[in-house]
């Protein structure tokens, strides 16, 4: 565990130098290759970021410049990272989704002098873009191309220059300032260019002991590493927080790879956006929907048992008829949905977007833990978590000890600290903006109820205000539609309307089945052209939503006929819907909802 010593090392370099020395031999990174799983152990990961530096060294790398990082997830990113930083370098990630416009943006506004690039292919897709004079290296071996080098050559020359330099990591070591900027991470943008934030060491150390209070990790942990590092949250949990106390981290091919990674890897601990959690709960519904009347009767009977378990915990006691019977629905029903998952998960941690309490209670019954937390780029990320000890479904749990948490006058979530970023990159009018009297005001709106606990009720800006005058939470109402396995992603609509609509996506192969044990015939034109298969949805929908205001009903709905993505420029890196970019494409659907309500009043509908 992270030290809080004052004479304990405050710069990234420092405290992983510190941490190299004590894994020494044993295994730290894992990557999936054709003959298994392959192990990086730490003197190897300390070698390769030695070497790294001392490339970067020979390039001209120096204190204060920018080093950028576009690639998936592999041992590499942290070579590059790790040796940027060993050199007082600010390291600019960069999504490997993102277009080459927006690449080329945030070389540009960063200035940065090196890029890493994981292969040719990225190198083919931005040659074009690329800023005059920036050395750029593939760190897939053999794949160099004209203006791109290879990783390998780059640390060859680190291996010479480390040779024939008495103390040259050392040296660098003592230089560094845990006060300057380790990073520049752009803001995925749901709206207008991405925002340079400026995160120091300070920052990241300071969120890693936050974190550590209430989050225990160990040399026995592992943590599968899906979510792209270039977002702040995968890069603190899933990377620094994780590494720094001694745990093992084990990369995922792909995203698409994660479930027969997570076999395969077997890890301890994942961090994740709601997504993957409302996939894998559609997955299991969606099997247990297949199967028989005493299967359904025998999973419905476990979940119902497994409910119980967090009162008996919470009471520190339970019924031995509980006892056996939670014995039971754990041999018959639920260890088979942690073997799924590998079988040694201890808990998953959950962020970048609200988790549905349905959602968290269900898996909590299941036997899978999953913890959310709250933050954001510009808070290095984490505000608030729940942890084992202290969790409480529907909340974000409690704010760290080191993260100061104040709700405005209206509402706003504040919050101050050694975890508050330096400020915006080449942006003091932001800056000042979202920093004032030296509290950072998030966007986000919530509360603390009585024990302490943050509850995230909207984001400030996605508040829909009807033309009724009444202030509507949609990200409350979506979670509920989505608690439903039938729908997959949902976009409620209604600012200056005077009623709500909502766009949904639909998990086609549950559409299909809850259709046809429903006796409904789905023409050849879709869902959409289904009076009978609305009704029904509608109905599904009411029930989810049956305990919100009258206001906050959904009045009439349409379907996506496909669900929305990043390529389409529709969600951010992180997957957040950009609202704004959903209902400029959707327009004639979204009137279309409305025109409904207009004909229904003038009397042209029944």
């Amino acid at each position: 565990m992270i030290k809080s010593s004052s004479q304990f090392p405050e710069t990234l370099p420092a405290l992983f130098y510190d941490r190299f020395k004590l894994g020494a031999g044993k295994e730290a990174l894992w990557v999936k290759t054709s003959a298994g799983p392959q192990a990086v152990t730490w003197d190897q990961w300390r070698q390769a970021v030695e070497e790294t530096a001392a490339g970067l060294y020979a390039c001209g790398v120096e204190p204060g410049d920018r080093v950028a990082i576009l690639s998936e997830n592999r041992p590499e990113w942290t070579y590059a990272d790790l040796g940027a930083l060993f050199l007082g370098a600010v390291t600019v990630p960069i999504y490997p989704t993102s277009s080459p416009k927006e690449t080329a943006y945030i070389l540009e506004n960063s200035e940065s002098k090196v890029l890493f690039l994981s292969s040719r292919e990225h190198g083919e897709r931005l040659k074009a873009d690329l800023p005059a004079g920036i050395r750029v290296f593939i760190f897939n071996p053999g794949e160099a191309q004209p203006g791109a080098e290879v990783f390998d050559d780059l640390r060859n020359q680190g291996r010479h220059i480390l040779a024939d330099t008495a103390g040259f990591i050392e040296s660098r070591l003592t230089g560094l300032n845990p006060e300057n900027a380790a990073t520049i991470i752009y803001t995925s943008g749901t709206t207008g260019p991405p925002k340079g934030v400026m995160l120091t060491h300070k920052n990241f150390i300071a969120n890693c002991r936050g974190a550590s209070e209430v989050i225990q990790i160990s040399e026995n942990d592992l943590a599968l590493s899906f979510l792209p590092l270039s977002h702040v949250f995968e890069r603190l949990a899933g990377y620094y927080f994780f590494a720094l106390n001694g745990g093992r981290i084990a990369y995922a091919e792909s995203m698409k790879t994660v479930p027969e990674d997570m076999l395969l890897f077997r890890p301890t601990v994942a961090a994740s956006v709601p997504r993957l959690y409302e996939k894998m709960h559609s997955a299991i519904m969606e099997k247990v929907a297949q199967s028989g009347p005493l299967r359904k009767r025998l999973f419905a009977w476990a979940i119902r048992v497994g409910a119980r378990k967090r009162e008996y915990d919470l009471a520190g006691k339970a019924p031995i008829t509980w006892k056996l019977s939670f014995a039971a629905a754990q041999k018959l029903v639920l260890s088979k949905i942690s073997a799924k998952l590998g079988g040694r998960i201890r808990f998953f941690i959950s962020g970048g977007a609200p988790l549905s309490r349905q959602l968290g209670e269900f898996f909590y019954a299941a036997g899978v833990t999953i913890l959310e937390g709250y933050g954001l780029t510009e808070t290095s990320p984490v505000i608030a978590v729940n942890s084992p000890q202290a969790l409480k479904f529907g909340t974000v749990g409690k704010p760290l000890a080191n993260a100061e948490v104040r709700i405005a006058p209206d509402g706003e979530i504040l919050t101050r600290g050694p975890c508050v970023m330096k400020g915006y990159y080449k942006n003091e009018a932001a800056t000042r903006e979202v920093l004032q009297d030296g509290w950072f005001h998030t966007g986000d709106i919530g509360e603390f109820d009585g024990e302490g606990f943050l509850k995230i009720t909207d984001r400030k800006k996605d508040i829909i205000v009807t033309s009724g005058g009444k202030n509507i939470s949609p990200q409350n109402i979506e979670g509920l539609i989505l608690s439903d396995p039938l729908f997959t992603q949902a976009v409620v609509i209604g600012d200056r309307r005077n009623y709500l609509v909502a766009l949904l996506a639909l998990n086609r192969a549950a559409a299909e089945s809850e259709a046809a044990k429903a006796g409904i015939q789905i023409p050849k034109e879709g869902f959409a052209a289904s009076p009978e298969f609305y009704v029904m949805a509608d109905e599904r929908i009411r029930a989810k939503t049956r305990d919100l205001s009258r206001y906050e009903q959904i009045k009439y709905f349409g379907f996506l006929d496909r669900e929305l993505s990043q390529e389409a420029g529709e969600l951010t890196p992180t997957l957040k819907v950009k609202r704004k970019a959903v209902m400029e494409k959707y327009k004639d659907l979204i009137d279309s909802l409305y025109r409904k309500g207009e004909a229904h009043v003038s009397g042209g509908l029944s």
